[in-house]
């Protein structure tokens, strides 16, 4: 019996025609019978591909036999087999949506400028050293079922808001302290270091591989709580059996991981729901 597993990866490397790698991965994924979302530009690529163990191993391989792939950041999944609807594979400004497309700069070692990479080890061990400060570099509506502990939850729906929440001042008081950026993968925090070194954040680390690695590596018993939040079918994950339920439902302050969109389909706005309230998530603009 097939066993369906989910590849999140990265990685940010100069590509001199990403719409030749956007046809190349498009024909790959589809030989393979893969779905997913894979985003391209010439800083590099970012993906999240599910389906049946050994094609997704045969695409991992096939996709690293491209040199300046080789080496990208790579996280395994449990999948269900239905976790994505359909395959998309697009070549945009950016792999991840800052609105900054000319301030990043890559060469072929990744990011130039950004913050220091920190293994879930090492970030124990900076910990026990310093007193930082950790920086979700996510949107709100993830912090709320699941964050790390004390962490700077920046009011932002979207990656097109960090830079002028940056530049609000509202965070001047940490350009001289440690800060620990952190996202669901890596890939997020690795442009918002970069972004807040720029912006005159002087000690800035960045959680290599994200959430997702640490879970991987201390599950419930580190300094993550809650559950992770996912862009795909599975909506959430948790790390354990004995993950902390975080999140309060909008409607009645229940205990939940579940998250739903507005029930006005022209609206994008997410909400923390719990299972009585699930169908009715209108929020105040349609309710």
């Amino acid at each position: 019996m097939a066993v369906p597993k989910i590849l999140l990866y990265y990685a940010f490397t100069p590509l001199a025609d990403p719409d030749a790698v956007r046809l190349w991965q498009r024909e790959l994924c589809e030989a393979l019978g893969l779905k997913g979302r894979i985003l391209i530009s010439k800083d590099g690529i970012n993906g999240t591909v599910g389906g049946d163990l050994p094609n997704v191993k045969r695409y991992l391989r096939r996709t690293r036999e491209y040199p300046a792939l080789a080496d990208m950041d790579v996280k395994w999944a449990e999948g269900a087999g239905d976790d994505f609807p359909r395959l998309s594979v697009k070549v945009r400004a950016e792999i991840v949506s800052f609105g900054a497309p000319g301030e990043l700069v890559v060469d072929s070692t990744g990011v130039v400028g950004g913050g220091t990479k920190l293994t879930p080890e090492q970030l124990h061990e900076l910990i026990a050293a310093k007193d930082v400060t950790f920086f979700d570099g996510r949107n709100r509506i993830e912090a709320e079922i699941g964050r790390f502990e004390g962490a700077v939850v920046p009011d932002v729906s979207n990656t097109r808001e960090f830079v002028a929440d940056l530049e609000s001042g509202r965070y001047d008081h940490l350009k001289a302290q440690p800060v620990v950026t952190y996202c669901t993968g890596g890939i997020r925090c690795e442009v918002l270091s970069s972004l807040m070194v720029n912006r005159g954040f002087t000690e800035v680390y960045q959680l290599d591989g994200g959430i997702a690695r640490y879970g991987a590596t201390y599950g419930d018993g580190g300094l993550w709580h809650g559950s992770l939040y996912v862009f795909d079918e599975r909506l959430s994950i948790d790390f354990s059996d004995d993950a902390e339920v975080i999140g309060r439902c909008y409607a009645c302050g229940a205990p939940s991981s579940t998250t739903a969109n507005c029930g006005e389909r022209s609206c994008r706005e997410q909400r923390v729901v719990c299972t009585e309230h699930e169908a009715t998530t209108a929020c105040a603009a349609h309710a």
